[in-house]
């Protein structure tokens, strides 16, 4: 990561705002502007505004900070800048989250309040994170489909878009969408899983899911499995008939689903079917699945879900998964 952005009196001056490293007091304001910059443009597409139970958006915020601190930036109005949403004190501008996980570079979320934005302040938290020359890893992002701004922006760097993400929503209604589980493939949840350590402590569970990961997405992630864990959610272990782990996936009674690493993307929508019909949410589900992943979303579909909203684009310098093996959590947090 480059620094040079970081209280450079340059981008004092560029944009009247000091960027800085966020703190846990930053939180409440940081998805404050995130659900205010989405209604800004939401609002002009005549779409439903972002709810504003933030408990959620806040507890992942806290995730990322603590495992991404040097790359969660804030940008404050400099002394006798202008900042602050309209009619309020000044405060936070804008911020920055790059999730590091391996060599992958991910950037989580990048939001400005509206009427600051066009000044600069969003290219100038780029810059503040960006990898440096020695970083060979790849970088990525996923962005909405109605922001081509922000779109030409990454794909300007090279971060361009490759598969979209559809938000399918909805509970199976209908039977036989899914083809049942391969013979020999075993459902496992994971307080089930015989979870020995070996010598040196480490969990059995914990390395077959690294395996997964680093197979289907490319990356490990181990710190995020702990967060899914806190969030509640059910995870289940896929195992064959030699015990082998080939796929294991996340469902909950909050109705999120993912994400989920198979081996073999045949094994997917079988997958996909059990952690819908595992679980009983107290509402509908709703999953992000790539477009690629057709062995999930054709029975999501015939199962009686929909698409919700707009597609999501996932963007990427160069290939790091393989997105008709792999869904993610979400658009901010692969």
């Amino acid at each position: 990561m480059t620094t040079s952005a970081v209280d450079d009196p340059a981008v004092i001056v560029r944009t009247g705002h000091r960027i800085r490293r966020a703190t846990s007091e930053d939180l409440p304001t940081c998805a404050a502007i995130w659900r205010e910059a989405l209604n800004d443009y939401l609002g002009r597409l005549a779409q439903p505004e972002i709810p504003d139970d933030l408990a959620p958006i806040l507890r992942m915020y806290g995730h990322l900070l603590a495992t991404d601190p040097a790359t969660f930036l804030v940008a404050e109005p400099a002394a006798g800048g202008a900042g602050g949403a309209a009619g309020e004190p000044s405060s936070i501008d804008a911020f920055v989250v790059v999730v590091r996980r391996d060599s992958l570079w991910f950037l989580s979320m990048l939001f400005v309040r509206p009427h600051v934005q066009a000044r600069g302040l969003g290219r100038a938290l780029l810059a503040a994170v960006a990898p440096g020359d020695a970083d060979p890893g790849p970088r990525a992002t996923a962005t909405d489909t109605v922001q081509p701004i922000s779109n030409g922006l990454y794909a300007s760097l090279g971060i361009v878009p490759r598969v979209p993400l559809l938000r399918l929503v909805g509970l199976p209604t209908h039977d036989g969408a899914f083809d049942p589980l391969p013979s020999g493939i075993e459902a496992i949840a994971f307080d089930e899983v015989d979870d020995s350590t070996d010598g040196l402590g480490r969990s059995a569970l914990a390395a077959e899911l690294d395996a997964l990961d680093r197979d289907a997405a490319g990356f490990g992630r181990q710190p995020d499995h702990a967060y899914h864990a806190r969030e509640g959610r059910s995870g289940f272990l896929f195992r064959d008939r030699g015990g082998r782990a080939v796929g294991y996936g996340y469902s909950s009674e909050a109705g999120r689903v993912g994400p989920i690493a198979v081996r073999d993307a045949a094994l997917l929508g079988p997958v996909v079917g059990h952690l819908v019909k595992a679980v009983r949410p107290r509402g509908a589900f709703g999953i992000w699945v790539p477009g690629s992943a057709g062995d999930a979303v054709v029975p999501l579909l015939r199962a009686g879900f929909r698409f919700d909203g707009f597609p999501v684009l996932l963007c990427w310098d160069r290939p790091f998964a393989d997105f008709s093996r792999y869904v993610p959590m979400s658009p901010g947090l692969l």
